[in-house]
């Protein structure tokens, strides 16, 4: 009897030896770099519990997106049952359900599994490996079923496989222990025997891009997001978001930035400039003078450096602080930009020279600066333009000026663009000085039909005075009219209609646009004297004389003389 009891407990323990002759050896080692994962929303309470597996030492990890999607933080539970918490974003596709982060491991190195560079083929047995905080080497075995391509011909796969609730994102590996997928559950009738699995490949590539800022899945996740893989292309992921954050998160954004890349120049040159947009208090002026100095250290290219401390200064001057920080002057300024012209010659910080020395009022050394980038392959309208300004400021002859105009309008292009367009307007006003009032009108013309008709009645104005002075009285009349009707309270526009009739000799039309303005403002002096000028045309001299009276009661500084002329 004793033999018969012995023998069959010998039968019951062979089925549980040869499953675990069967179990590879590396299963254990692997359910190690599988660990569970809590999700946070934004009043701190629990979004979602899931899995994920790490595929670096460094803490890189793989989950569903579904898990993190709404999270403003998470944690990891490792199979020691350790918590640490999700640091960054890596990437994540909405489409698939597949997030890749990183979490902030403590010291030493954690598990990983390899991921799989090799598509698995179809009937192949495959493995999946649940969480556990137990030394233990169970986990679900199947084979695939089906292979479907996803983008960038990674694999989609279907298992012959029954998935539990709570194995939803953990790896599903070959028979090597390599990752070939990431467990995901089916949502079609059979939800029994059949499950499916992403590519990890594919989930292991993901990344962000310098674009996606404006990504909306990444936008679902609060979570701070990584910078990109590249310095070049985490700087141009620093210049897009810029514009979508407050300084204070482009602040963080930039330590992280120099905090990845230390040794990159940019990213204190960024810092500095941030520094002092943000507070231009002694300390935090102090620290961008370091951040500077310390971009200085680590740059390749000194001159950059020198370019970019010189037109930060210059920047800083024309925001005018309330007190100078030590010794940030336009002469320093120029100190530093010279620095950069002695090691690099380059147009641009040619430029910058004459710009910091229009600001200083140096406007014969800015022209010179000017000059001498017009004679470059950097020459635009735009420098062509900051040429005829400083022309004009000089008090050349204005012909000198307009010639430097006529040359930026010329690389401004054609058709001209509505960027481009107020160079128009500044010529037009040049031209006005030059007694060119008639090419003046052509060049508002232009300007119209370059922004669509989209023009306020400071325009109509404008054009107004140069219609008028070019003889062209319909046109004043029309421009003058608009102008009034977008800003019927502007009584300098009922004035300058009232000339323009008395122009064309419409002298009852000039006192009824004056009396209009008085019901206005029964103190606008200067209509009284408009309606006296209207009456003496009319032979009225007495009213035209109490009307000057009037004007000269309420101030008008322009009615003297015509008292003297016609009321003695």
């Amino acid at each position: 009897m004793k033999k018969k009891i012995m023998l069959l407990t010998l039968l019951l323990a062979l089925p549980l030896q040869w499953s675990v002759a069967q179990t590879p050896k590396w299963v254990e080692k692997a359910k190690r770099a599988v660990f569970s994962v809590i999700t946070y929303d934004e009043k701190d309470q629990i979004l979602n519990t899931g899995n994920g597996c790490f595929i670096t030492e460094e803490g890189v990890a793989l989950s569903d997106y579904s898990l993190f999607k709404g999270a403003q933080r998470a944690v990891i539970i490792n199979s020691e049952g350790t918590q640490m918490p999700v640091s960054a974003i890596l990437g994540a596709n909405d489409m698939y359900d597949v997030v890749k982060f990183k979490v902030a491991i403590t010291g030493k190195k954690v598990p990983t599994i390899a991921v799989a560079t090799n598509a698995a083929t179809v009937d192949a047995t495959v493995y999946l490996l649940p969480y556990s905080t137990q030394k233990d080497r169970s986990f679900t075995t199947g084979t695939i079923k089906a292979t479907d391509k996803m983008e960038s011909n990674y694999t989609y796969y279907t298992l012959n496989m029954t998935l539990a609730d709570k194995m939803v994102s953990c790896p599903v590996t070959n028979a090597e222990g390599e990752m070939v997928g990431l467990a995901q559950k089916s949502s079609g009738k059979d939800t029994v025997s059949i499950c499916y699995a992403v590519s990890a490949d594919y989930a292991a590539k993901l990344s962000i891009s310098p674009l996606a800022y404006n990504d909306r899945t990444l936008q679902e996740i609060g979570i701070k997001k990584a910078l990109p893989d590249t310095e070049e292309q985490a700087l141009v992921y620093l210049f897009m978001a810029s514009t979508h954050i407050t300084p204070e998160q482009y602040t963080a954004l930039i330590d992280d930035f120099i905090g990845q890349y230390p040794n990159s120049a940019d990213g204190y040159m960024r810092r500095a400039t941030n520094r002092i947009a943000l507070s231009k208090e002694p300390t935090s002026m102090e620290l961008a003078e370091k951040d500077m100095d310390k971009a200085l250290d680590v740059a390749q290219k000194k001159d950059d450096v020198y370019f970019n401390r010189a037109k930060l200064i210059y920047n800083y001057l024309l925001s005018a602080p309330q007190s100078i920080y030590r010794d940030w002057s336009y002469d320093r300024a120029v100190e530093e930009v010279h620095k950069a012209i002695h090691i690099d010659p380059m147009p641009v910080y040619t430029q910058l020279e004459g710009d910091i020395l229009f600001a200083k009022k140096d406007y014969a050394g800015a022209l010179l600066c000017y000059e001498k980038v017009n004679s470059t392959e950097l020459a635009s309208a735009a420098t062509f333009f900051s040429a005829a300004k400083t022309k004009e400021l000089m008090e050349a002859p204005m012909e000198e000026a307009l010639a430097l105009m006529d040359s930026c309008i010329i690389r401004s292009g054609k058709p001209m663009t509505e960027a481009n367009a107020p160079y128009l307007l500044e010529r037009a006003q040049m031209r006005m000085k030059a007694n060119q009032a008639r090419g003046a009108m052509l060049d508002y013309d232009e300007y119209y039909r370059a922004v669509n008709g989209k023009v306020n009645d400071l325009f109509y104005y404008y054009r107004e005075q140069a219609s008028f002075q070019a003889r062209q009285f319909q046109r004043a009349l029309d421009d003058i009219t608009q102008a009034i009707q977008m800003n019927p309270k502007e009584l300098t526009y009922r004035a300058e209609l009232a000339v323009v009739n008395l122009r064309v000799g419409r002298y009852e039309e000039a006192i009824k646009v004056m009396k209009e303005a008085i019901d206005i403002d029964p103190n606008y002096g200067e209509a009284y004297r408009l309606i006296g000028i209207a009456r003496l045309q009319l032979k009225q001299d007495k009213e035209a004389c109490d009307n000057f009276a009037k004007a000269k009661e309420l101030g008008d500084p322009n009615v003297d003389a015509l008292i003297e002329k016609h009321c003695k």
